[in-house]
């Protein structure tokens, strides 16, 4: 069972954009770009953004509200920002304003919105977040069109952080009888199950980080880790990498603290538990649903979530 179609993570990254880094310092470059009302502006509250008929509204620099300007760049020859705006001076009503996750199903039929809003919503966050020096607590200063953070008493520049979680499609088998290892966490509801993943701890590689977290979290051994891809996830602030492994052992021992749940499926019982509605696996843009999909051989019938 083979399909044709790139998979959902790679079709996101397909329409990255010229994130244009030597003109971040460039103001009068900056300032030519937002008179001219080609240029499209993404307004972000906080680290919300507001969909409009069911997807993101770029603006008209003049149409856009006071704020932070944050330059994300050039796709498809129209210059891209993102104007940030504090939670309570976003414009409309408050219960407008959705966070990134609300918009993803959007993304399968725009998929090339995806890098500039992933780019916009990540330097949100972490501008949101990031309100003093954590040298010596002083107060920071935007810099390079909102790329860097710099602290106005001791100096220190701060940048964009991105903290390493691995994904895994870890597998045992072979042929009809070759399954999957698929968890729940506690807190999803029935029926939904996706991929492993978890954190790189300090001074950990990427291969290790995904042997340990299988293990801690379901008790299987795993041995052969290869790299998949990699997707950025600004939820908030994470670069999921994936990989494939296989598994040394077999039994199960849940942790029972973040995962309820974990069990083998063969591609037949998988098939079955989809169609029937009995199993939702993550679809749509992530790369668990790459995973999985890749794993399986093509798109599953049934439901799926974001």
């Amino acid at each position: 069972m083979t399909s044709d179609r790139p998979l959902p993570h790679v079709a996101l990254s397909a329409h990255a954009h010229n994130r244009l880094g030597l003109q971040r310092t460039d103001e009068a470059w900056l300032q030519d770009r937002w008179a001219d009302p080609a240029t499209r502006v993404l307004v972000v509250a906080g680290s919300r953004l507001r969909p409009v008929d069911g997807t993101v509204a770029w603006l008209a620099p003049d149409d856009a509200p006071e704020g932070r300007r944050v330059l994300l760049g050039e796709h498809d020859g129209v210059t891209h920002l993102a104007v940030l705006v504090p939670p309570e001076a976003a414009p409309g009503d408050r219960d407008e304003w959705v966070p990134l996750r609300s918009v993803l199903t959007a993304l399968v039929d725009a998929p090339e919105q995806a890098p500039l809003l992933f780019h916009a919503v990540g330097l949100a966050e972490w501008h949101h977040v990031t309100r003093f020096c954590p040298r010596c607590g002083g107060t920071l200063e935007s810099r390079a069109a909102g790329h860097e953070l710099r602290c106005t008493a001791c100096d220190r520049p701060q940048f964009p952080r991105t903290d390493p979680a691995v994904i895994m499609a870890i597998t045992v088998g072979e042929g009809d009888d070759e399954a999957v290892l698929l968890g729940r966490q506690t807190s999803w509801p029935p029926g939904r199950w996706s991929t492993l993943a978890g954190f790189c701890e300090p001074g950990e590689t990427l291969e290790d980080a995904v042997r340990r977290e299988v293990a801690e979290e379901v008790g299987v051994e795993v041995g052969e880790v290869r790299y998949f891809g990699s997707q950025p996830w600004p939820l908030p602030a994470s670069l999921m990498i994936g990989f494939t492994g296989r598994a040394l052992t077999t039994d199960i021992h849940v942790d029972g603290a973040e995962i309820e749940e974990a069990r083998w499926w063969t591609r037949a019982e998988l098939a079955a538990a989809a169609r029937a509605g009995e199993l939702v696996v993550p679809r749509g843009v992530s790369i668990s649903s790459s995973l999985i999909e890749a794993w399986y051989g093509a798109p599953l019938d049934g439901p799926g979530w974001g």
